[in-house]
């Protein structure tokens, strides 16, 4: 079943979450995720949203709490809807991007920060989807999409759109 089928059979929303992009002289930080979701791969920081907090304020949180930078007017560059048809589960996710923060990126229990040139990033150590993507987010374009996966993190479907805004 491909993403718009498959969307057509969801009955409640997606959780929402978001990544948040460091960029500085043509590089941006990613994080190797230590635990959790995604262990193992190189993603930006971010999360899940606490009650009653909005979906920048969530970025700008799990900045803090993961990398221990905060953030200066973060950019919402694109969003995104991740199915993984298998476990029944899916989640919508908030990109942000930025280039002014305070505070140096350091480790913590859960990520371990590094730079990288943008001409040199790790795709093959990240979601599969990531490299659609990513690459037309640092040329300054803002995306909707949806991705669709398989048990072994393949994408098996996706659509993207440029836009004019992320809402």
């Amino acid at each position: 079943m491909g993403i718009k089928k498959y969307e057509q059979t969801l009955t409640s929303p997606l959780k929402e979450a978001t990544v948040l992009l460091l960029l500085r002289d043509k590089e941006v930080l990613l994080t190797m995720k230590k635990r959790g979701f995604g262990v193992g791969k190189w993603n930006g920081v971010g999360g899940k949203p606490n009650p009653g907090e909005t979906i920048i304020e969530t970025a700008i949180r799990e900045s803090k709490e993961e990398i221990d930078v905060t953030p200066i007017n973060p950019n919402k560059v694109a969003v995104f809807k991740y199915y993984f048809p298998h476990d029944n589960f899916g989640m919508k996710v908030w990109v942000f991007t930025t280039n002014k923060w305070q505070g140096e990126p350091s480790e913590s229990e859960e990520m371990k920060p590094q730079w990288f040139s943008l001409k040199d990033v790790p795709y093959d150590q990240m979601w599969a989807d990531d490299k659609v993507w990513m690459p037309k987010v640092f040329e300054g374009k803002k995306l909707n999409g949806s991705f669709m996966f398989d048990k072994e993190g393949n994408v098996t479907d996706y659509y993207i759109n440029e836009v004019d805004s992320v809402e």
